[in-house]
């Protein structure tokens, strides 16, 4: 299939929502689920879903929760047989062995957290049926020495520990929020009567099918919509296996799958079928949407708050995500660890739809910064480049290295007490279509104009700032205040910190009030912020901050089975280093192993599934 132009330039046409899709609108015979699609589902088609979804939405919505239960346990099977096909048509989207340890990723990003996120959701609707409102571990809800309310939300099951080792993650709820109202406000939709449902609209302009998939599971089963799905057509093939696989849902008229390019996501946002719509993708492919094409127009529309769309909306979207190393002499084995937690980041950049880190936050007099450099570009150098996954991810890396000078030894080999070189390191020898893995330093954390503090590079590009002082609460207070006013977006960031250091009454405050004051809705303390993903129970979502003038990385949080309201954000932590070494790792020899042997354990938990992970876990 060719490719499509990109969802924002096509929406340079200024198509009116509710206006007629392009492309044939000729009478179409409805599809087979998961049937070979063209780049988009002619308007009546859109219609006929459309009309389909809405004589199912009031009976899903009263549907009794054993019931919704039962059907997402339903669709395991499928799921777990589309496994690999899915892994396949990945792989092959991103030139890669479908059978080496690098296709370990797609396992990692898509089957695995996609048949967890089932299964959870149906034993949290099971807790719903049992007690009125999932479960939550004893003393999960507590209060916090500030007043503040948190919810620990993971580990949340028998197993938790053993897959995913010492990981917590706990949501911090609104201020104002108190642990009575955080149950009150739990499942919120199931405290209902007799809910009335409606249709949804998912965009997904993200290229992973498997993301958007999983935020219509929580419009369906957290929200109780039924949904019609727009895939990116970069993602048909993608799209069909997941159709087939969840036939369940699309033979009860529970969810539809179309696809279309920003004309046909207009025509389905304006329509008056649907009740509210959900954008993954870019903050521009939404704001085409709100507000208009870019321009003078747009600019004026959102000015006024006059919207082209009057619905609700809710997204997940990307931005340029922080990684602050806090100032610590840490020791060899802990910097070279956290080097490839971040090598692993940069890698994944290179994949579809991959919100990992961009930009690097150092402390000024970092005495260990060449030390830290030097390993980074070892992790990167033992790993191939690969082909870049989005469309435009060339385009974006040519004009945000344009103009900067070449570097190799003055970066990884300067002093410390030296301000960092300005230029670009490229590593690996890209073949066609690919790009080196590279290193943009010396930015300075004052340049408001700095186009790698508000473009997501969309490739395995790291950029790297300097602020603030080799004292750590002076650095994390310099940081806190780049990452809040100069980097676009809001979805997540992390910060290595080494145990010691926060011992220090003084560090120790000093860090929760960057976790408090950072405005990300996904923090990590010495993990990457994805590992909400694979845990799947930690909420996804952008800091509630966001408006729709300035959406930042979106609006509401996704995933959240234990079905929680009044967050604020998900903060994750874990030790420095980690053994065995996670399958997430780039130089991890078993990831494949690891990761279709996760598929098999989320979709049936025993404990003989988990021993088989974490056997090819510790050969990893």
């Amino acid at each position: 299939m060719p490719p499509v132009p990109d969802v924002v330039a096509a929406a340079a046409a200024d198509p009116a929502p509710g206006s007629p899709a392009s492309g044939d609108t000729a009478a179409a015979p409805a599809a087979e689920p998961g049937a070979a699609r063209g780049p988009e589902t002619p308007a009546v088609e859109l219609d006929r879903a459309l009309s389909e979804l809405g004589d199912a939405a009031l009976r899903f919505a009263r549907m009794p929760p054993r019931d919704k239960a039962s059907l997402l346990r339903s669709l395991l099977p499928g799921l777990l047989a589309a496994a690999r096909p899915q892994v396949e048509a990945s792989c092959a989207a991103m030139g890669l062995d479908p059978c080496s340890a690098a296709s370990g990723e797609a396992w990692l990003a898509g089957p695995y957290p996609t048949l967890s996120h089932v299964r959870l959701l149906a034993e949290a609707l099971e807790d719903i049926a049992a007690r009125g409102r999932p479960r939550l571990a004893r003393g999960a809800v507590r209060e916090r020495a500030d007043g503040r309310v948190e919810v620990e939300v993971f580990p949340a099951r028998r197993g938790d520990a053993a897959l995913h080792g010492p990981v917590r993650a706990r949501a911090l709820m609104l201020p104002g929020a108190t642990r009575a109202g955080v149950r009150e406000e739990q499942a919120r939709f199931y405290q209902q009567r007799d809910p009335e449902g409606g249709v949804a609209l998912v965009l997904g302009e993200d290229d992973v099918a498997s993301v958007p998939l999983r935020d219509a599971l929580h419009k369906l089963f957290v929200e109780g919509r039924v949904v019609a799905l727009a895939v990116s057509p970069r993602s048909a093939l993608l799209g069909a296996i997941l159709e087939r696989a969840l036939a369940p849902l699309v033979s009860r008229g529970l969810l539809r799958f179309v696809y279309g390019s920003a004309d046909a996501s207009a025509y389905l946002a304006g329509h008056p079928a649907v009740a509210e719509v959900h954008v993954t993708g870019s903050a521009a492919a939404h704001d085409a949407l709100v507000w208009g094409p870019p321009g003078a127009s747009q600019a004026l529309r959102r000015a006024s708050g006059e919207r082209l769309l009057h619905k609700p909306i809710t997204s997940t979207l990307g931005g340029v995500s922080p990684v602050l190393v806090m100032p610590w002499l840490y020791g060899g084995d802990e910097l070279w660890f956290q080097a490839r937690v971040l090598a692993s980041q940069v890698v994944s950049n290179a994949a579809p739809g991959s919100h990992a880190a961009q930009v690097l936050v150092l402390p000024r007099g970092f005495v260990q910064r060449p030390l830290l450099l030097r390993l980074l570009h070892r992790a990167l150098s033992a790993v191939p480049p690969r082909r870049t996954g989005h469309p435009d991810a060339e385009a974006r890396y040519a004009a945000l290295t344009a103009g900067r000078a070449p570097l190799e030894r003055e970066l990884l080999d300067g002093s410390p007490d030296a301000p960092l070189p300005r230029g670009v390191v490229r590593i690996g020898e890209p073949g066609p279509g690919e790009l080196p893995w590279t290193l943009v330093a010396g930015l300075s954390g004052s340049d408001a104009d700095e186009p790698l503090f508000s473009t997501e590079p969309r490739c395995g590009l790291l950029s790297i700032v300097e602020v603030g002082s080799s004292d750590p609460v002076e650095f994390l207070a310099a940081a806190t205040r780049f990452c809040n006013d100069r980097l676009r977006g809001t979805l997540g960031a992390s910060i290595v910190a080494h145990p010691i250091s926060v011992e220090d009454p003084a560090v120790g405050a000093a860090l929760e009030r960057a976790l408090l004051e950072l405005r990300y809705g996904v923090i990590a303390v010495n993990q990457a912020p994805a590992a909400a993903h694979a845990a799947v129970v930690p909420l996804w979502g952008a800091h509630p901050s966001a408006t729709l003038a300035d959406i930042q990385s979106g609006l509401g949080f996704v995933h959240n089975t234990a079905m929680l309201g009044q967050v604020e954000k998900t903060i994750l932590r874990a030790p420095l280093t980690t053994f065995p070494r996670p399958p997430s790792f780039c130089d991890h020899r078993r990831s494949h192993v690891v990761g279709e042997r996760l598929a098999s354990c989320a979709a049936d938990p025993g404990w003989g599934n988990i021993a088989r992970v974490v056997s090819a876990a510790l050969q990893g």
